[in-house]
């Protein structure tokens, strides 16, 4: 069966249009099938969005999709730069092409299979992540990500409580020395981890 994690999604397309408000800003998406939630910004990603803190510097949005996170982060902070990277080609193409409705200037998007087409440092990491890959997808990018994080930078996720969340709360901290729940509601926790050193 194919996902919206695999690499050429085959299913015929279906593009739509969705709208986003966050705070004051009017965003449009464009979306397809062959991405995760299509149909409009799921509640997970809306909730991340809205727990992260002021940023000033360089973000990176793991498994992007159609780029709601990355281009909404770049939007509430335009002194920040944002990466976004998916597996999936054809998120990748509406990423760009949602970067250019939306007036995204300072993000940008690429193809990379976890973070082997990533190069530079970040100061944020963010990712709703595809939970239903599971833990060997999954948990390898919660290790790496340390490799890619500046000294007291932080990683971002969320994730409901009924898929895991308790243990990649406990990855979490097993990697980083660290974890903490910082927002939650209707079942899906906001996890931070910090790169201290």
């Amino acid at each position: 069966m194919e996902h919206y994690y695999s690499q050429n999604p085959s299913v015929s397309h279906d593009e739509n249009k969705i709208n986003y408000k966050l705070n004051n800003i009017e965003l449009e998406f464009i979306t397809d099938a062959g991405v995760f939630s299509k149909k409009k910004v799921d509640f997970g990603s809306d909730l991340l969005i809205n727990s992260i803190p002021q940023i000033t510097g360089e973000i990176l949005d793991i498994g992007c999709g159609y780029g709601v996170i990355g281009i909404s982060l770049s939007r509430l902070f335009p002194s920040a730069k944002v990466t976004m990277i998916d597996i999936n080609e054809r998120a990748v193409d509406l990423t760009t092409r949602n970067i250019k409705l939306n007036h995204a200037n300072n993000a940008g998007a690429l193809q990379s299979d976890g973070f082997i087409n990533v190069t530079g440092m970040f100061d944020v990491i963010v990712s709703n992540p595809p939970i239903r890959t599971g833990k060997k997808v999954i948990y390898p990018i919660f290790e790496q990500s340390i490799n890619y994080l500046n000294a007291n930078g932080s990683i971002y996720i969320v994730i409901q409580k009924k898929q895991g969340a308790k243990s990649a709360f406990d990855k979490l901290e097993s990697i980083y020395g660290n974890c903490e729940m910082i927002n939650k509601d209707a079942g899906y926790w906001i996890l931070k981890s910090t790169k201290f050193v």
